[in-house]
C-alpha cells in the first residue's frame, strides 16, 4: 500500500499543470498552486536585493541579524520563483530559528547555464559583503537548488572564498545526464518528476554546455573535498534517489561529513506539502532546523535526528 498523502498529491498534480505543458504554463501552474499558501504566522518578509537579482530576506520570531540561509529554489532551472517557495523557505526559517534570503536567479531558456550559478554566487558574496560571517551562514535548496547548492560550493571553493559553515541538499539533482537506474526504477512511483521532464529541462538550461560540467552536475566533479557538512534529504520512491546517495558516497569518499537521510515512500521534494497531507514533511523540516541551528549557533537544538538516516 502506498503512501495516503502522496495518493493524494498525485491526484492533485494531475489536474495541476505543474508537471505538464510548456515551460510558461508550468511557471504559472506552479506560483499559481503556491498563492493560496502564504507564509506561516510568525515570520516577517522583506524584499531585498541580493547579487542584482530580487529576493526575500525571511525573519522568524527570535531570529538574529548575524546569521543566513541562503536559499535555492527547485525548478528544474525553468520554473520556480519567490512566490513558489516562500512558504517551504519560511518553515525552514523558523525551525532554525535564523533568516532566510530567498533568492529570484535567473531561470533558463532566457538565461541558461551559467546564469543560475553565477547569481547564487553573487548573492552569498553580496551577503558576505553586508558584513555577514561565512562562519554564521548556510546554503540550501531542493532538486535543481539542491544541485546549485553544491555548485555554489565548488565555485566559491575555486575562487578561494571562505565557505559558508554547512548546507542542506534537499532531492538534490546532480547529475544532468539522468544516468543513474533510479530514474528507471522509481519511474512509476514518482508524480512529481519523470526523467522525460528532467532532460528536457536540462536541455534548456544547459544549451550547448558539456552536462556534465561540475558546475551542472556536481556530482561529475574531480574532487569534492574541503566542503562544509551538509545534510542530505530524499523520498525512497523519487527517481532522484540515486543522486543523492551516490552524491553522499563521493562525498564521503573525498573525506566530507555528509548525513543522509532517505525516508520510506515518500517522493520529490515531499518537503514542500502541508504535514497535513505528508506528517513527515513537518519532521523533516525539524531535522533540517536542527542541523542548521547546530552548525550556525542557534537556538533550535544541538543534535541532529535522522530516524531513517544513514
Amino acid at each position: 500500500m502506498s503512501h495516503p498523502g502522496v495518493e493524494m498529491i498525485s491526484a492533485f498534480l494531475a489536474d495541476s499543470g505543474v508537471t505538464a505543458g510548456t515551460v510558461a504554463e508550468r511557471r504559472a501552474a506552479l506560483d499559481r498552486s503556491a498563492r493560496g499558501s502564504p507564509p506561516p504566522e510568525g515570520v516577517r518578509v522583506e524584499p531585498e536585493t541580493l547579487g542584482g537579482r530580487p529576493a526575500e530576506r525571511i525573519t522568524p520570531a527570535g531570529g538574529g541579524t548575524d546569521s543566513v540561509i541562503l536559499y535555492l529554489h527547485g525548478g528544474g532551472y525553468c520554473s520556480g520563483s519567490l512566490d513558489s517557495h516562500r512558504q517551504l523557505a519560511s518553515r525552514m526559517a523558523m525551525a532554525s530559528v535564523t533568516p532566510v534570503a530567498l533568492l529570484d536567479y535567473r531561470l533558463a531558456p532566457e538565461d541558461p547555464f551559467p546564469a543560475a550559478v553565477s547569481d547564487a554566487t553573487a548573492a552569498y558574496r553580496d551577503l558576505v559583503s553586508s558584513g555577514l560571517d561565512p562562519s554564521r551562514m548556510a546554503v540550501a535548496g531542493d532538486s535543481a537548488g539542491g544541485g546549485l547548492t553544491l555548485a555554489v560550493l565548488l565555485a566559491l571553493r575555486s575562487a578561494g572564498d571562505r565557505l559558508p559553515a554547512a548546507a542542506v541538499c534537499l532531492s538534490p539533482w546532480v547529475d544532468l545526464t539522468q544516468s543513474a537506474p533510479s530514474y528507471e526504477t522509481r519511474a512509476a512511483l514518482d508524480p512529481m518528476v519523470s526523467r522525460a521532464g528532467l532532460d528536457e529541462m536540462a536541455r534548456c538550461y544547459l544549451g550547448e554546455s558539456d552536462p556534465r560540467n561540475e558546475l551542472a552536475s556536481p556530482l561529475f566533479a574531480e574532487d569534492l573535498s574541503g566542503l562544509p557538512p551538509i545534510l542530505v534529504e530524499v523520498g525512497a520512491h523519487e527517481v532522484l534517489v540515486d543522486d543523492a546517495t551516490l552524491l553522499t558516497e563521493r562525498l564521503r569518499a573525498d573525506g566530507g561529513t555528509v548525513w543522509l537521510t532517505i525516508w520510506p515512500e515518500l517522493i520529490h521534494v515531499f518537503q514542500a506539502f502541508p504535514a497535513e497531507i505528508i506528517p513527515e514533511s513537518d519532521q523533516s523540516i525539524a531535522a533540517v532546523g536542527s542541523f542548521l541551528a547546530q552548525h550556525l549557533g542557534a537556538g533550535a537544538g544541538s543534535a541532529h535526528p535522522t530516524p531513517t538516516g544513514r
